[in-house]
């Protein structure tokens, strides 16, 4: 029997239709390379080598970042036993975020590396970098050289700017030009420089010690003498100059911190000089307990440094710099005392019992000088004070003081403080012995309170 020629027509046609719709089968698993299992060992390649999950967001920059982390890391970082790094590191700490801060800005500025190779198991995502050691010790030392020139041009700055008197943009330049080869204290590099051949990052914090070192402040009068006679008041002038090569210039706007001790706690001033190299400073209301009362004037190193110079690079520097200095001894002249004291007990004198007795040694412990006779005195004190009967209980007796005392200008006549208690209460067996325990609450109450008043009113 025939087959129609339609239905092997038909049968072919269904037989391609199969063909065409089959799927291919799934490529093979890229095979694992190498080098994500050991890592490559090469004298000619610094190598880095970074992994990244495929499950966070840039996995394959993360990755790259990684891998140039690592090339990094493979550059090392050495300090010279006669390098600048060696002689500012007091502590290991500095050395290790010196290097950590080197490689940071090393991956940060890495050039001519090129990718190798990457891989993706599907789940993670791997990059494979290197760099010629060849090419990045060329790069390396054209980074150096512009370094070292842009260095010794802030270094002639700095000597330009200290020839015309201009301390604060001299310390600028060179403090800049140490900045400027931060990447290099831990090398000992040497060239040439003022006709010399140095070191160059410590031969520009030499000339920072130096620089500082010729500073000199003064204090006039050397001694600072406080009295009654002037209101315990007395203004200071600071003279700053520069001293070297046997002259002498005036540094105008140059930063001053002063202190010393005042009533309420250490007294801070800042201040600039003018365009003569001058300031002045008032020193009043002092600390008459301070142990050491002086007027203390030193160049302020940190307000000579510009805001946009980075704190951590720079700390380490202004350590090792002795600030300049001058110190004035305080003299604290009392005043002479003339007192006059009224003290009863219901009529009676109170002699020995009053408080004038504790007045007397209370003020005297603070300097002040009683006189017997008026007209050697410079203040006049009046001093009143009475018991009074405040009745009787269950066979005790109670008595009030009130104690009033006056300060006066000897020489002007004027007021100068009054102060006192009323009602400063005593009991005992009779009023006599109610008043007196009366007076031992008023003599506390003069040294807590009252002395301190005068002495507020004084100073």
């Amino acid at each position: 029997m025939r087959t129609p020629l339609f239905l092997l027509f038909l049968l072919v046609a269904a037989c391609k239709t199969a063909q065409q719709t089959q799927v291919p089968p799934p490529p093979p698993p890229a095979e694992r390379p190498s080098w994500v299992d050991s890592r490559p060992v090469t004298g000619s390649y610094y190598v880095g080598i970074g992994v990244a999950p495929k499950s966070s967001p840039d996995h394959m920059e993360s990755a790259k970042k990684n891998a140039l982390n690592d090339l990094a890391s493979e550059i090392s970082v050495t300090v010279e036993g006669n390098s600048l790094l060696y002689t500012l590191d007091t502590r290991s700490s500095f050395s290790e975020n010196y290097t950590s801060s080197v490689r940071t800005r090393t991956s940060q500025q890495l050039e001519g590396f090129e990718l190798v190779d990457s891989w993706d198991n599907g789940t993670e995502h791997w990059t494979y970098y290197r760099l010629s050691k060849a090419e990045h010790a060329r790069i390396k030392a054209e980074r150096k050289r512009k370094a070292f020139d842009q260095a010794v041009d802030l270094h002639t700055r700095s000597a330009t700017g200290l020839a015309s008197g201009d301390l604060r943009s001299a310390f600028d330049q060179g403090l800049r030009a140490l900045l400027a080869i931060r990447d290099y204290w831990g090398e000992a590099d040497q060239l040439e420089l003022d006709g010399r051949t140095v070191n160059l990052a410590n031969e520009l914090y030499a000339d920072l010690q130096r620089l500082i070192a010729d500073v000199r402040l003064e204090l006039l009068p050397e001694r600072c003498e406080l009295n009654y006679a002037d209101h315990f008041k007395r203004e200071l002038l600071i003279r700053a100059r520069i001293e070297r090569s046997g002259t002498a210039r005036d540094l105008g706007q140059l930063p001053l911190v002063i202190s010393f001790p005042g009533s309420s706690g250490r007294v801070h001033a800042q201040k600039n000089t003018d365009p003569d190299g001058h300031a002045r400073v008032t020193v009043e209301r002092i600390d008459l307990a301070a142990t050491s009362k002086e007027v203390v004037v030193r160049l302020d190193l940190e307000n000579l440094v510009n805001a946009d110079l980075d704190p951590v690079a720079v700390k380490p520097l202004l350590a090792g710099l002795a600030a300049p200095e001058a110190r004035a001894p305080i003299d604290v002249r009392m005043p002479k005392v003339f007192l006059r004291a009224t003290e009863n007990n219901f009529g009676k004198p109170a002699g020995a019992s009053g408080v004038s007795v504790a007045l007397r040694e209370e003020l005297g412990r603070r300097g002040f000088r009683f006189v017997e006779r008026e007209g050697e005195c410079d203040m006049v004190m009046n001093l009143e004070a009475d018991t009074r009967e405040g009745g009787t209980a269950s066979g005790f007796f109670t008595a009030y003081l009130d104690v009033t005392i006056s300060y006066f200008d000897h020489r002007t006549g004027d007021l100068i403080h009054q102060g006192g208690k009323q009602g400063l209460k005593g009991v005992q067996l009779t009023y006599e012995k109610a008043g007196l325990e009366a007076y031992k609450k008023g003599a506390q109450d003069l040294r807590n309170e009252l002395v301190p008043a005068l002495l507020n009113a004084v100073l």
